[in-house]
């Protein structure tokens, strides 16, 4: 995949529609500095953005991933399994972000029950329960940032896997 050639064709079409990389940017949600990387061939978007591009410009994805306008037909099957892709990660995302919501308010509510404790200096309550409360707010802290990394690397492998299948495709719609 020529990333040069995916920018220039971004470019030209962006200019097709009298757009500026501000305006682009705007339209997707990333900054002005992001459309400039794609334009320059330094970096490619993202599978989701990949889809909206495709939709501003009235272009199929895989003339987007190939630089170029295609004649014929794009499989419809593949342009179906890259949606269902990227709609199965957007869902994956959502439910990891619940549940570190959950963890994160469980975890304002015991560190709160703890200042509470803290400031009335009760005795009522055994100094283990209240050490296994700090470890209970110290393990869900650590859960959290443990997930949203390895969510972030699991994401970000299965959009390479994903594009490497999408570029041997275009290689073989090429070649036919």
């Amino acid at each position: 995949m020529d990333q040069q050639k995916i920018g220039s064709f971004i470019k030209e079409l962006r200019l097709e529609k009298k757009l500026t990389q501000e305006q682009l940017s705007e339209l997707l949600g990333v900054s002005n500095r992001s459309v400039s990387r794609w334009e320059n061939g330094k970096t490619l978007p993202d599978i989701d953005l990949l889809i909206e591009l495709a939709d501003i410009f009235g272009v199929e994805i895989s003339e987007l991933l190939s630089g170029e306008r295609k004649v014929e037909a794009v499989d419809e099957k593949t342009e179906e399994t890259l949606v269902k892709m990227v709609d199965y990660s957007n869902t994956e995302k959502e439910n990891i972000s619940k549940r570190i919501r959950i963890r994160i308010i469980s975890t304002l509510i015991l560190i709160f029950i703890y200042a509470v404790y803290d400031i009335t200096k009760s005795d009522d309550i055994n100094p283990f329960i209240l050490k296994f409360v700090l470890g209970v707010v110290a393990g869900n802290l650590l859960v959290c940032v443990f997930s949203t990394s390895r969510y972030m690397a699991r994401l970000t492998a299965a959009k390479q896997r994903l594009l490497k299948k999408i570029r041997k495709e275009i290689d073989k719609n090429e070649k036919e």
